[in-house]
């Protein structure tokens, strides 16, 4: 049976489960019990829990321990790659942060999506959301996430998260023997300019982004 075959003697409302948790997986969403509790109108989380419980006891689901949102698709650990969302990072002031490592999660439960890693170019290590739209022109809007590479290197050109004065934010990078700039992809703000001696640190390098609708 291929894994996107449902079996037919699943009962109408598992088989509906199973459906709306093919499609959210497929896009990177992994729900939680109360999500699918709201999606289906259960009255409670445990009922969900039942639901999902059979599918991972069929083989129709698989569901990483002690995770919260830890359902995935059945053999797609080889193409699916689990991304922590750490935090956000400006698209336009920077915001104050004490540096990626230290950041904490966005939100509960929003700890960590399964994506496929095919999606991005060079593999990511964590994501953040985006505040501000400085970087529109690139594709990058309020509220997406955006994948990154842990890194301190980058080469001029790249789109970077890096860290002025203990704050964070993602701009493309323009690197001279003599300046650093980072320039915004929106006409609306203007370039910041590292100064000699400043506080400054490339924290990482794009590697794509995700639109949740």
């Amino acid at each position: 049976m291929s894994p996107d075959d449902t079996p037919a003697d699943l009962p109408p409302q598992r088989a509906a489960v199973l459906a709306f948790l093919r499609r959210e997986l497929a896009a990177g969403r992994a729900p939680s019990l109360a999500e699918i509790a709201l999606a289906f109108g259960f009255a409670s989380r445990n009922a969900a829990q039942k639901h999902v419980q059979a599918l991972v006891a069929d083989g129709l689901i698989e569901q990483a321990q002690g995770r919260k949102r830890g359902l995935r698709l059945p053999g797609g650990g080889a193409d699916l790659l689990p991304l922590p969302v750490l935090g956000r990072v400006a698209a336009g002031l920077p915001v104050s942060a004490e540096g990626v490592a230290r950041l904490g999660p966005v939100a509960a439960g929003e700890d960590a999506l399964w994506l496929d890693r095919r999606l991005f170019s060079p593999r990511p290590d964590y994501l953040l959301r985006v505040q501000g739209d400085s970087m529109i022109d690139d594709g990058i809007l309020d509220g997406d996430l955006v994948a990154v590479q842990g890194t301190p290197e980058a080469r001029d050109g790249q789109t970077v998260v890096a860290r002025v004065d203990g704050e964070l934010t993602i701009k493309r990078l323009q690197r001279t023997r003599r300046r650093i700039v980072l320039l915004p992809r929106n006409p609306a703000y203007a370039p910041i300019e590292v100064g000699p001696g400043q506080d400054f640190a490339i924290e990482g390098v794009y590697c794509g982004l995700v639109r949740r609708g």
